[in-house]
């Protein structure tokens, strides 16, 4: 087994699966637009997209994986994995942000200056008159008829308790690794993510609730769109994270990790435990306030 030390700067080999994953999203990309605007075909190609990102994110994280077990990776090397993993979780702060600023800008601008507040009279009486500065709406003239809100009571709740809950077990989880307690470890780190997979069952269910029940739709206007756009990315995320936990899980049941070496475990627990802080305040701001 070849091993790298620190006295030696590692340079990584050439690889094909940046532009096999380039290739995924151009097909990705393409495949949702063309759907969106109603194309036939758009939803095979879609598929195909997906396809290759699913055979480009499980062929490159095996390789890196398969090296690393090999003892190819030194000091430095796990130093860039940790800056990388850091900005990676930078990014998606961002792109939450862009969404709750949109919350946000909806519900404390837009919507008071076309209701005439703040000396905005004129434009509610030329914009829209009779629009009235009221929050959940779902826009001038109703769009998208009459609609419920969802309640924070009931499955919003149960899931806010399921994310707080599988924090606490990935935890536990990572304390057990430390100590070199493997079957503790299994046993949380498999509550963890089986707690991710029901948050997500139930978010689906609450989806087919809405729309069924409530008519709580994402044409419902500016509440509806902001609702399945925060609620549905964050889900996604879920998702996500849940099959890394999973995949992390297969590893430790293969031997893999030790007290000292973890950085993967470590990664997956950062990513976790940013998901669980986003529903919080998700949570808040769109089932609360």
């Amino acid at each position: 087994m070849t091993t790298h030390t620190d006295e030696h700067y590692y340079v990584p080999h050439g690889s094909h699966w940046p532009v096999v994953g380039s290739v995924g999203l151009l097909f990705l990309m393409v495949g949702i637009s063309s759907w969106l605007n109603g194309a036939d075909a758009a939803f095979y190609v879609f598929l195909l997209g997906l396809a290759i990102m699913v055979f480009m994110i499980t062929g490159w994280f095996a390789e890196v994986i398969g090296e690393s077990q090999r003892g190819l990776y030194n000091e430095q090397v796990d130093k860039s994995f940790r800056q990388g993993m850091f900005w990676f979780i930078f990014s998606e702060v961002m792109f939450f942000a862009a969404f709750f600023g949109a919350l946000f800008y909806a519900r404390n601008m837009s919507i008071p200056w076309l209701g005439g507040e703040s000396n905005n009279f004129f434009t509610n009486l030329l914009l829209w008159e009779g629009f009235e500065s009221t929050w959940p709406t779902n826009g001038p003239g109703n769009i998208g008829g009459e609609y419920q809100v969802m309640p924070p009571i009931g499955l919003p709740l149960i899931n806010t308790a399921l994310l707080l809950t599988s924090s606490v077990t990935v935890t536990i989880a990572h304390h057990a690794l430390i100590a070199d307690k493997r079957a503790q470890l299994k046993i949380f780190l498999a509550s963890t993510f089986i707690l991710g997979f029901i948050f997500v069952g139930l978010q689906a269910y609450e989806y087919i609730h809405a729309y069924q029940d409530l008519n709580l739709k994402l044409t419902s206007g500016i509440y509806g769109s902001t609702f399945f756009m925060l609620t549905g990315f964050h889900g996604m995320h879920v998702t996500i994270g849940a099959i890394m936990l999973m995949t992390i899980f297969f590893r430790v049941m293969k031997g893999h990790f030790t007290p000292e070496k973890h950085f993967a475990f470590e990664a997956v627990a950062w990513y976790w435990h940013f998901v669980d802080v986003v529903w919080i305040g998700l949570y808040v701001f769109v089932y609360w306030l």
